[in-house]
């Protein structure tokens, strides 16, 4: 179970850079259409592939962000809790989370096959969409997975204060 939430955690990692790159990728052309723009010469399809990119800057750092607890939380309340009622809310919330998550994970693929078979692409460049789906779906898997290593961390402090 170690070894599988480490491969979960360098993959996380990978997605972290890929992340970071996919919104460097999105200032450059925006920055190279805006001078473009400028000087009369537009970059075809800019606007379809910073969207694109748009969509996996947020869906690669979704499960870093969760790791690092960055996202929103009512901590002032829980914060005045004993800390064996915060483990049992976070794992409540953690189980609701990763149910959620995964019906989403699922229907993303789903979704995206539904994409592939009937041959949808995008208006300007007539890029394959299937393709930004499926990745989006994968890195939501792996945010599942970082779901149920939270899960499974907060059982584990669970029975460690029995």
């Amino acid at each position: 179970m170690v070894f599988f939430f480490k491969c979960v955690a360098g993959a996380r990692s990978l997605l972290k850079i890929a992340g970071a790159a996919t919104l460097t990728g999105m200032m450059l052309l925006t920055c190279a259409d805006v001078v473009g723009r400028y000087l009369g010469k537009p970059i075809f399809g800019s606007v379809e592939i910073v969207g694109f990119l748009a969509t996996l800057t947020v869906a690669l750092a979704l499960p870093y962000a969760h790791a690092m607890k960055s996202h929103i939380g009512v901590e002032i309340l829980v914060q005045k809790l004993a800390p064996r009622t915060q483990a049992l809310i976070e794992l409540s919330t953690n189980m609701v989370a990763l149910l959620f998550f995964a019906v989403v994970t699922w229907r993303m693929y789903v979704y995206a096959d539904t994409f592939r078979k009937s041959g949808e692409v995008s208006m300007n460049l007539e890029l394959p969409e299937h393709v930004i789906i499926y990745l989006t779906a994968c890195c939501f898997l792996f945010f599942t997975l970082s779901i149920l290593e939270d899960i499974v961390n907060a059982i584990k402090l669970l029975l460690e204060k029995k």
